[in-house]
């Protein structure tokens, strides 16, 4: 009898299994379990399967292990039953804690920071969004490196003991601190290039207009829709991630520029706001904000605030802005559609004749915005024109 000499090339789907640890002595914006299944979908849009959740209350994390001892052998046990092979932790973990982890599960943990690095170098498509997301996994990885080769550690003393001059894990920092620096020369030249451009825009007085938001809030959609674009659009985290600019006709006849760029989230890694400057720029360059909150989301106000958060964060807490609830179309009520009022929720008190309803995808709504936008443009435009003295 023949035997199948078939190898299968199909990928088998990771099993993962999520952790959480909810700090007693820390108040936090979201509560754990919000935090855990939006970690699910990161998780899914990774590509892998969540097989179970494990949390933990603690007063401050365990520097060995993050976790306690006892909920690190509980986890043990649950791989024998579950049968993960991936374990990713809703915060970022210290290169130790990682180590650890790894050695006392034998499996491969990873952290919400390096989740969401991996499903952007997924989505980057050009070259610019390539070069950020390459240098902000360098720059994860570099302090990650010590235990990677530890098979090749220089050895003892004696006759055919002696490692080579320069470990592999020497060798590997070198090259990748080299290629942190040449990422960050080329990213330079695209912050030189965009700089150029941004000047060419103010000289012709073209207003720029910034789309920002939460990920999967419909900023994109939006995008497509004024502008009449063909983005890639799709139900899941991060399913754009490279900035888009398009010319727009206002209704008083102003022509602007709309950009949209990458969708914020909660814990977003410090090594990708860095490695995004580039990008993000564009916000601080823009003369108004349209902030995209999807309405329809259970944490709808910890997402706007999140965006609040990080916008405060590169500076942009008094940038002019907008703010548009949309997927009104998904709402039950009759009188979202016929925009009656706005929704009594803590985003609509606290930004009330800043707020407007709208569908991106049905075009609900969107007269009302752009004539805003318009009359905001124009009232900037009244602003910075000079005042003429008579003379006495």
């Amino acid at each position: 009898m023949k035997k199948n000499s078939t190898v299968p090339t199909t990928v088998p789907t990771e099993r993962v299994m999520l952790v959480g640890v909810e700090a007693t002595k820390t108040k936090s914006l979201w509560p754990l379990e919000s935090s855990l299944a939006e970690l699910g979908l990161l998780t899914n849009t990774a590509g892998a399967e969540v097989v179970g959740v494990l949390t933990q209350r603690l007063s401050r994390s365990n520097p060995a292990y993050y976790l306690g001892k006892g909920k690190v052998e509980e986890l043990a046990t649950l791989k024998r039953k579950l049968g993960y092979d991936t374990v990713v932790f809703d915060d970022e973990l210290t290169p130790s804690q990682q180590r650890n982890l790894e050695g006392a599960l034998n499996a491969k943990v990873i952290d919400r920071t390096a989740l969401i690095l991996d499903i952007f170098a997924k989505r980057a498509r050009t070259r610019e969004g390539q070069l950020q997301v390459e240098l902000a996994q360098h720059q994860y990885l570099l302090p990650r490196l010590a235990g990677q080769w530890s098979h090749l550690e220089r050895l003892g003393g004696g006759i055919g003991t002696r490692g080579p001059g320069e470990t592999q894990l020497e060798t590997d920092r070198r090259l990748i601190r080299r290629r942190i620096q040449r990422l960050k020369k080329d990213i330079e030249t695209v912050r030189k290039h965009r700089a150029i451009y941004r000047r060419r825009r103010a000289l012709r007085g073209i207003p720029v207009v910034a789309l920002v938001g939460y990920t999967n809030a419909g900023k994109t959609t939006l995008f497509n829709t004024l502008c009449r674009a063909h983005a890639f659009v799709e139900d899941k985290l991060f399913a754009t991630l490279d900035p888009l600019a398009r010319r727009l006709a206002l209704p008083d006849g102003t022509k602007v520029l709309l950009t949209d760029t990458v969708g914020f989230i909660q814990k977003l890694p410090t090594t990708v706001i860095a490695a995004f400057r580039a990008t993000l720029e564009e916000l601080a360059e823009a003369d108004l904000l349209l902030h995209i909150v999807d309405m329809t989301h259970a944490n709808a106000a910890e997402q706007s605030q999140t965006v609040e958060n990080t916008l405060a964060s590169l500076g942009l807490e008094k940038k002019p802005r907008l703010t548009l609830l949309n997927k009104i179309d998904l709402l039950a009520q009759k009188e979202a559609k016929e925009e009656a009022e706005i929704p009594s929720s803590p985003i609509a008190r606290e930004r009330r004749g800043e707020v407007f309803l709208l569908s991106a995808a049905k075009g609900w709504g969107l007269d009302k915005v752009l004539n805003a936008i318009a009359e905001r443009l124009e009232a900037k435009r009244e602003k910075a024109k000079p005042e003429l003295s008579l003379p006495a």
